[in-house]
């Protein structure tokens, strides 16, 4: 669960996240004992009890810090209650109770201590804000925007908190108040392009168009020279329906900038939604197939005519032929090749084909990432190994800081077998792995180290790399069975060794092989009742081959059945492992004595 410290840590932004409609409202969490708490704001303290009674509080606030640091919150709790009840009018016992309640859900009785912390100290700064942002976090609007012109009344230059009772007056759909308030910064930091776009959206949310297009006007008229501001009036007259006046600004605009991507496709959408698509096409190529303009500007136009085209029944050849041209104008640019390939893929086109559009974009650009992962990909799936360890070595060459190219290098020399090289990779990515690194690929990472440090007999190792492997991800549950299982194959921690193992028969309770697990750890713990009803659920779902389950898990069952004290179907279940493929020596051996080695029960 998130602390509430982090709630309020940067409240700007997080206001700003939790100001969104639609979202569905807090749960007010009530206990039988914040029912029985005294009314804190009827409490009264003489000046002299006040003073005897500081030094008791103090020592009980130190405590209670203390014991939130060492994370001995229910401790903590005691003590700031303690704290409450000797010095009721200390804030600072009420704002740290506030964050102990918000932590566990209870927010009924954190927001009541949050508002007393605040009432109590009304020149603290952070007192003001979190009781602020406490009602925001609720949805409650009303009072947020009563603590922030409180706040603002004590701090009139600061117009972040402005900012937010903008916001907060825009959740109540109260457009008086929020232009009033941008004057009120306005004043502050005097007039600016920002605000006065704001003062627009406004406009626009109350249906006051004639002081919207007033402000835009304002706006264009300030900056000639800037074609962006005859682009955005062009586009606002556009869309209420005053097409010729938009038509002059967008021409203006390219007059200024003739490669300006935003008039660029302003005035494609201006012809496209006029019905003049012979307009719209020609400028498109003009866009496309020009050397002078932007790549950004030429993969936007691409992704409009694939989107065009797929609306329109989705015509390949058309797109393709775009692409072509396109990429005949812009040789070198990688993005253009890979969004080829990412389109030919969509439309299902062979491999080969794809593959062709990749390996364009690695001779144009050898460390393009995209490129190069998707034609590991394609290799993995087709179990090319050879060609997978070739492109994945060549990746740590260009991205020696992307681990993804270490991982498939490990993995495609192990399953060559090629432990020792496998290892290398492994060892060579962990180092590539920083606090940015995906916890899934890194607990993967440490998870291969350990199956093949156990593999070549160096269980130490294996048992470390599990638990790193645990540490970025503790439901890695691929990892979890074979830690566990190595764990039973060593006659150790059995214990831990089960708690593992359940885990991920819980995750996957149709598993055969984590089911096998489960029973064999069960059965090494002399529970056999247990591990037979786990076994069985094994046979039943194990269907990784035509035959039927594997030998492992057939000669496992029958060690159950046998120490179960069910020989015959003991026998019969070996007898079938061994058709399966098992140990013929030690299954010939059980078989004919009907019964285990000591070592193996």
């Amino acid at each position: 669960m998130n602390s509430y410290k982090n709630q309020i840590v940067g409240i700007g932004a997080a206001v700003l996240l939790v100001i969104a409609p639609a979202i569905a409202g807090s749960i007010d969490y009530r206990t039988k004992g914040a029912a029985q708490r005294p009314d804190t704001d009827t409490m009264t303290i003489s000046a002299k009890q006040l003073l005897d009674a500081t030094p008791l509080a103090d020592r009980l606030f130190l405590d209670a810090v203390c014991c939130q640091l060492r994370g001995d919150d229910s401790t903590a709790l005691r003590l700031l209650d303690s704290c409450r009840e000797v010095k009721p009018n200390g804030a600072e016992a009420y704002y740290r109770l506030a964050q102990q309640y918000f932590d566990t859900g209870n927010d009924s009785i954190a927001t009541k201590y949050m508002e007393r912390a605040a009432r109590l100290q009304p020149a603290n700064d952070t007192y003001q804000e979190s009781v602020a942002a406490t009602y925001i976090q609720q949805r409650d609007y009303d009072n947020a925007i009563k603590a922030y012109e409180n706040l603002y009344s004590h701090y009139r230059e600061r117009t972040d908190i402005l900012d937010i009772l903008v916001r907060l007056y825009g959740a109540k759909k109260d457009y008086a108040r929020m232009l009033s308030t941008i004057g009120r910064m306005e004043k502050v930091d005097g007039e600016s392009d920002e605000l006065t776009l704001l003062k627009m959206n406004v406009y626009e949310m109350r249906h006051d168009t004639k002081n919207a297009y007033r402000m835009l006007k304002a706006l264009n008229d300030a900056h000639p020279n800037e074609p962006n501001y005859k682009v955005m009036l062009g586009n606002w007259l556009m869309n209420h329906n005053r097409r010729d006046e938009a038509f002059k600004y967008l021409q203006g605009a390219l007059a200024d900038d003739p490669q300006n991507a935003f008039a660029l496709n302003s005035m494609y959408d201006y012809y496209r939604s006029g019905g003049d698509n012979a307009a719209a096409d020609e400028l498109r190529e003009k866009i496309l197939f020009s050397s002078q303009t932007e790549p950004k500007t030429k993969v936007t136009m691409l992704q409009q005519a694939i989107k065009e085209s797929e609306q329109n029944g989705g015509d390949s050849v058309t797109v393709l032929n775009l692409f072509d041209r396109t990429m005949k104008a812009s040789p070198k640019d990688a993005d253009i090749s890979n969004m080829k390939a990412m389109y030919m893929k969509l439309k299902g086109m062979p491999d080969d084909s794809v593959n062709a559009a990749f390996e364009h974009t690695l001779s144009i650009e050898p460390d393009n990432n995209m490129a190069r992962v998707k034609l590991i990909q394609d290799k993995w799936e087709k179990k090319k190994w050879d060609e997978a360890i070739s492109l994945s070595t060549a990746g740590t060459q260009y991205n020696p800081d992307d681990v993804v190219f270490y991982y498939f290098l490990g993995l495609g020399y192990f399953q060559k077998d090629d432990d020792d090289r496998a290892l290398d990779a492994l060892k060579r990515g962990v180092g590539e792995i920083n606090d940015r690194t995906d916890p899934d690929m890194a607990s993967d990472f440490y998870g291969s180290m350990g199956d093949i440090l156990f593999k070549k007999k160096r269980s130490k190792e294996a048992f470390e790399a599990y638990d790193n492997s645990l540490k970025w991800k503790e439901d890695n549950i691929v990892v979890l069975n074979n830690y566990a299982y190595y764990l039973s194959e060593l006659r150790r921690d059995l214990k831990r060794a089960e708690q593992m193992s359940f885990k991920t028969v819980q995750a996957e309770p149709t598993n055969a092989t984590y089911l096998d697990t489960y029973a064999w750890i069960l059965f090494l713990q002399k529970r056999y009742d247990e591990a037979r009803a786990y076994i069985d659920r094994a046979l039943e779902n194990d269907n990784d081959s035509t035959n039927g389950p594997s030998a492992v898990v057939i000669g496992h069952a029958g060690d159950i059945y046998c120490m179960c004290g069910d020989t015959d179907r003991a026998v019969e279940l070996w007898q079938r492992a061994l058709k399966a493929g098992g140990d013929k020596a030690v299954l010939t051996r059980k078989i004919k004595t009907k019964k285990l080695k000591i070592e193996e029960q």
